[in-house]
């Protein structure tokens, strides 16, 4: 597990100026405490800090094959690394290491780019072919590795596995994409399609990007995705046996370390899944950790405590504050674009508690999005049965007309809590979702922008992105659809850069065995009744696991990390609401109503409303831009 950077001179060879690699490389220095390396050649340079899992002695980066023809800086673990090599000794390769790492290389001189196809794991790397001039990018199927590029002026591209590597390099154009403002706004990050620099790329999920000398740049060429197009006509009973035999093969392959592992338990589903099936594979104790919260209303230590007792766990939990606000400029610095998902306070205390006894630790991150976990999944599934009940043409101008004049209350009963739903079943399918989904409406966006800002938008909204990926999506129903959009989306946007983030900013590995892409393609060919049956989500997975957990665990209410921001900016950080709504780095944007910010701010303080969610993510805003571009 490291951090990856790179210069890559597309027009002619010119030198690459080792002292800078070297600065770009630096700036990943938490991503791999444990070495650090730089390799140039004509017109390419590649730099690596080294996190170390497997081979502690021969796995150093950037690695050459033995004839120095490729050479690779790598981001990840490749946990079918042993079978590939197997594969390719036979057919004539020799090995001098131990590591994944050389696996990679050889994968790549054998079968080029198919050799994607047959890398089971998590990855982002880039292979120079001294024989080709080539470039070679590619990042894993389901986007738990990060990579960021962008041409700069001298003709070159440059690349990382964060921005701040890019940051470093002094020839990157450093200006703000006001189309990502609003996307960030309404979902709360920046989504992998853009980025908040102009010119700054990501390259997406499932896909890989080769750069060739004395060509121009090409677009990226997509070798897998998610399809829910299809469906197993197998017994619910022989699924649920091939559900369990893939989590355990999963959980299995990610056990391999030559370091200290350990999970992640919250006491939930999907992390008391993970510890059940490592504990079944390992001859000790399996290491655990949780973090709980001083306020009882949002600590879940006691079930992590019940599952750790049942698989007779080393277990250690703490207790932080609820108030632990603390952290906001060290999030900040480490996710250089603003992420407004407060539960990245919480990620980052497990984290950093793991780190004190192991060096890789085990997630139970990505079965909500393949198996529909989250409530969203439950409510939008119902919906879609009333949408194909009742036609866009009755529905839309009635129940919208409804949801306008509704009441909200958010202080009632759910049942009463009437005004959403409404609104949602007047729109489409994916425009509901998306709604659900987002953070901040277009609407109140709008109504906080300067005309300005308005004009540089000139109609864009967020939210078509979203829609977009649901009605292309390679689905049958409107629950495939959401799915894929999470897929594509929610997933590498928000979960997967939290977990990226909050981990590597402690040189920790965090390993998420239920987003092997076999499991995901399995769960893509589910039935719908095997996926949320009688208002539960992950049906077949909570039935499978009957035979390891309790039910108290498997059918509770779902909590996951919660923090209490609306009592912050009511107390200890009224200050900043006030700030942000000011004298803050958004004010000298231009980009926003001053006086309307003050209403927001003024109007949480006092009670009159609960604009919690808008003056974080204005707050994390605020901070990221203060960074990026000095304001």
């Amino acid at each position: 597990m490291c951090g990856i950077t790179g210069i890559f001179h597309l027009e002619t060879a010119k030198p690459v100026d080792p002292a800078r690699l070297r600065k770009m490389t630096d700036s990943l220095r938490h991503r791999g405490p444990d070495g650090s390396g730089i390799w140039t050649a004509p017109g390419v340079g590649l730099g690596h800090r080294r996190l170390s899992i497997i081979d502690l002695e021969g796995g150093a980066q950037p690695m050459l094959t033995a004839d120095e023809a490729q050479v690779i800086s790598y981001n990840g673990e490749i946990y079918n690394f042993q079978d590939v090599r197997a594969e390719l000794e036979l057919l004539g390769h020799r090995f001098i290491t131990s590591s994944d790492t050389e696996v990679i290389l050889y994968a790549w001189r054998q079968w080029g780019t198919d050799c994607l196809k047959r890398l089971n794991g998590m990855f982002a790397f880039a292979i120079f072919d001294q024989r080709t001039k080539q470039m070679f990018l590619a990042r894993d199927r389901l986007g738990v590795k990060p990579l960021f590029y962008a041409p700069v002026s001298d003709g070159s591209i440059v690349f990382g596995s964060e921005l701040k590597a890019l940051l470093a390099n002094p020839l990157l154009r450093r200006e703000p994409n006001i189309r990502a403002v609003d996307d960030y706004l309404a979902f709360g990050y920046v989504p992998d399609q853009t980025s908040l620099l102009k010119g700054v790329k990501k390259l997406p999920a499932g896909h890989y990007l080769l750069l060739e000398q004395g060509k121009r740049e090409p677009d990226p060429i997509q070798y897998w995705d998610m399809d829910f197009s299809q469906r197993s006509k197998d017994s619910a009973a022989a699924l649920e046996e091939e559900l369990i035999a893939l989590m355990r093969d999963a959980v299995g392959s990610r056990m391999i370390a030559d370091v200290p592992l350990g999970a992640f338990l919250s006491g939930g589903v999907d992390s008391s899944s993970v510890v059940a099936l490592m504990s079944e594979k390992s001859r000790h104790p399996v290491k655990t950790c949780s973090i709980g919260f001083d306020q009882s209303t949002l600590d879940e230590t006691g079930y992590a405590e019940q599952v750790a007792q049942r698989f007779r766990t080393d277990h250690r939990s703490r207790i932080v504050a609820a108030d632990d606000f603390g952290l906001i400029d060290t999030l900040a610095d480490h996710f250089d674009e603003p992420f407004a998902d407060a539960s990245a306070l919480p990620t980052y205390r497990v984290a950093q508690l793991a780190r004190e006894n192991v060096t890789v630790a085990l997630s139970g991150d990505g079965a909500d999005e393949a198996l529909a976990g989250y409530r969203r999944h439950v409510f939008h599934h119902a919906e879609e049965r009333v949408r194909a009940l009742v036609p866009q043409s009755i529905r839309g101008p009635a129940l919208g007309w409804l949801g306008r004049v509704y009441p909200k209350a958010d202080w009632a009963p759910r049942p009463l809590r009437a005004k959403s739903t409404l609104m949602s079943l007047g729109r489409t399918g994916a425009q509901g979702y998306t709604d659900a989904v987002g953070v901040t409406t277009a609407a109140r966006r709008q109504a906080i922008y300067s005309d300005n800002m308005m004009r540089q938008l000139a109609g864009y909204q967020g939210e078509d992105r979203m829609i977009a990926l649901m009605e292309q999506a390679p689905a049958r129903n409107g629950l495939d659809q959401a799915q894929y959009a999470d897929m594509k989306m929610w997933l590498p946007g928000d979960i997967l850069t939290k977990v990226d983030r909050t981990s590597m900013a402690v040189s920790l590995e965090a390993r998420e065995p239920l987003l092997d892409y076999r499991l995901m393609e399995f769960a893509a060919r589910l039935p719908t009744n095997l996926r949320i049956r009688g208002g539960t989500g992950k049906y077949l997975m909570k039935k499978s696991m009957e035979r390891y957990l309790p039910k108290d665990i498997l059918y509770r209410p779902k909590m996951g990390f919660v923090t209490p921001i609306a009592q912050w900016f009511r107390g200890p950080l009224a200050h900043e609401a006030r700030k942000v709504a000011g004298a803050g780095t958004l004010s000298r944007t231009g980009w926003f109503d001053q006086q309307a910010l003050h209403r927001i701010a003024d109007d949480h303080i006092t009670g009159k409303s609960d604009n919690s969610r808008l003056l974080w993510q204005l707050l994390m805003l605020d901070r990221s831009l203060s960074r990026l571009f000095q304001l």
